[in-house]
């Protein structure tokens, strides 16, 4: 199975681990991400920030992970942000019930299920703990929220459950100050936190988890009028409908009403496009629309973009249409007005969303550029130059006879522009492999010709093949192969 050899993987060659793992009560679902996923992850929100906020334009803000109670009254959140969870009456083991009976009884089982109906399910279908065997209590909704209390009277205050909470906040004053004109696109990169009932899988359900969101304020009258949405039409989406699964470009979904508006079509498109940047195989993905009761309770609309893994389809973003329910929460609230002019309209913008999920993105990319090379004894990481954790090997083919003087001056060069990793110790066919397994796609060694005329090999990762070029030349190599597309 893929996923434990990518866990193998990740776990020997510092990619990700879990957090606290010597001591024997380190909490579930918080992970760490060691030195080679730090530059693997810095990457892919580069890439993230090159092909969706900067090519479109959008802001980018940095905003509190911690907020005051009003901030989640407004949004919904302390009264609907909750999961069923049943408990066991002989081990008292507790488990989220929607996923437990799904797995069980080997039906699909809507998120927004009422708990009476999966208390009508267990009992039906005889459902027991998988532990002890014992009988469950009556199902109940169990909040996500992190609660926590700020200065000495411990003032209540939540830990962000999702990033946009502070983009919807913040949107009067940002639109102001930067004169943004709708529709207009806010992102915002960090860390979220959700209390859990069952974290598993590594960095697929965590309590503590990277977000890349992105909110895009528009004038609901005009979600037709999109100058730019030319530059995607051509682009295919794999819609998946009603149980089909259809390819078609974005204007075609637009033409043939698949899709709500060319708003919807535009930013689908980008998000698209980005994914075949990372590598991902785009044939293993699908934009799948939710039904009503799968939907979030915020959202009137929404597409969740999934990858095939070898456990099964994972969301990496959801793609919700929250029409105005974020911003006339927070004006209600706060009593605040948050009605901005879009050329003579006095307008209450609606939101589409699209709220990536870090940690899951960089496990499957990882997935789908797992190789094992059984002919050339080796595994690999096939993954694009520009994000591959390092960019290029430096290695002495011996320590002796100066190589290893020359290999130190050509690495002190080479690490002021690119990621590089110097190595000396072992075989060279071994050091190859170690940074096959890595994904770096160069590999640069220095023999006793290199002294001679000044020339060393490089090694090209998935092919295996070797060139020599001069020492002059390695920056202007390394620069094509590594390149951002």
């Amino acid at each position: 199975m893929n996923y434990d050899k990518i866990m193998k993987l990740a776990l020997e060659r510092g990619f990700f681990f879990p957090s606290g793992e010597v001591y024997a009560d380190s909490t579930a679902g918080f992970w760490e991400y060691g030195p080679t996923g730090v530059s693997f992850k810095n990457k892919f929100i580069e890439l993230w920030r090159r092909e969706l906020v900067r090519k479109d334009r959008m802001m980018e803000i940095d905003g509190s992970q911690i907020m005051s109670q009003s901030v989640f009254e407004a949004s919904g959140h302390l009264s609907s942000f909750a999961d069923p969870i049943v408990k066991c009456q002989k081990c008292k083991s507790t488990y989220r019930a929607d996923k437990l009976v799904a797995e069980i009884v080997k039906i699909e089982v809507p998120e927004s299920i009422d708990t009476s109906e999966i208390d009508k399910i267990i009992s039906e279908k005889n459902v027991v703990c998988p532990k002890c065997k014992g009988d469950f209590e009556s199902t109940r909704r169990f909040n996500m929220m992190f609660k926590v209390g700020i200065g000495p009277e411990s003032e209540n205050a939540f830990l962000r459950p999702e990033t946009c909470q502070s983009i919807f906040i913040d949107f009067p004053r940002l639109f102001k100050t930067m004169r943004g004109k709708l529709p207009i696109g806010i992102a915002q990169i960090g860390k979220s936190f959700r209390n859990e009932i069952s974290p598993r899988q590594s960095l697929l359900r965590l309590r503590e988890f990277y977000q890349a969101e992105i909110e895009v304020f528009c004038n609901p009258n005009k979600l037709n009028e999109l100058d730019k949405f030319s530059a995607v039409e051509n682009t295919e989406l794999n819609l998946f409908i009603n149980g089909n699964i259809q390819t078609v470009s974005c204007k075609k979904a637009i033409d043939e009403n698949i899709l709500p508006n060319k708003l919807v079509a535009y930013y689908l498109g980008l998000l698209a496009e980005f994914y075949q940047k990372t590598g991902i195989d785009m044939k293993k993905t699908r934009f799948r629309k939710l039904g009503e009761k799968e939907k979030a309770f915020y959202a009137t609309a929404a597409f969740d973009f999934e990858v095939e893994t070898s456990i099964g389809w994972l969301e990496l973003v959801a793609c919700n249409y929250r029409s105005d329910f974020d911003l006339k929460g927070h004006s209600n609230k706060s009593k605040e007005k948050f009605e901005v002019l879009d050329q003579d309209d006095k307008v209450l913008p609606h939101v589409f969303e699209l709220s990536m999920g870090i940690d899951r993105s960089l496990y499957s990319i990882l997935e789908h550029n797992f190789h094992e090379d059984e002919k050339n004894d080796r595994t690999f990481l096939s993954l694009k130059p520009y994000l591959s954790p390092i960019h290029v090997g430096v290695l002495s083919l011996v320590k002796k006879d100066g190589l290893a003087e020359k290999t130190n001056e050509i690495f002190s060069q080479i690490r002021i522009k690119y990621d590089a990793f110097l190595d000396h110790s072992g075989t060279i066919g071994r050091r190859y492999r170690r940074l096959d397994e890595i994904g770096t796609p160069l590999a640069i060694t220095i023999d006793h010709q290199t002294l001679q005329d000044k020339t060393v090999t490089v090694r090209i990762r998935d092919s295996m093949n070797q060139e020599r070029i001069k020492i002059s030349e390695i920056d202007s190599f390394v620069a094509e192969a590594t390149a951002f597309p």
